[in-house]
């Protein structure tokens, strides 16, 4: 049985189509994985895996700009 450690992980914190996003990257074995989530409250958006940390994002953000580009924001109700 292989025992696998996360490599090389990083998360930071972005603005993509308007909404906070968390960028989470790590390298696992031999591949390269990136998530995607809106920060509250922590949804999944988007993920990929590659060979490459680079290539994992950018298909990550790719399909995560897609789908936060065709959610609709409604404004907050007023108040009073």
């Amino acid at each position: 049985m292989s025992h696998f450690t996360a490599q090389e992980y990083e998360r930071r914190h972005e603005v993509l189509e308007g909404w906070e996003i968390g960028i989470t990257t790590y390298r696992l074995g031999g591949r390269c994985f990136c998530k995607v989530d809106n920060v509250s409250p922590g949804a999944l958006i988007a993920r990929a895996v590659a060979a490459t940390k680079a290539d994992a994002e950018r298909a990550a953000l790719a399909s995560a700009k897609t789908r936060l580009a065709s959610t609709r924001r409604t404004p907050p109700a007023p108040r009073g």
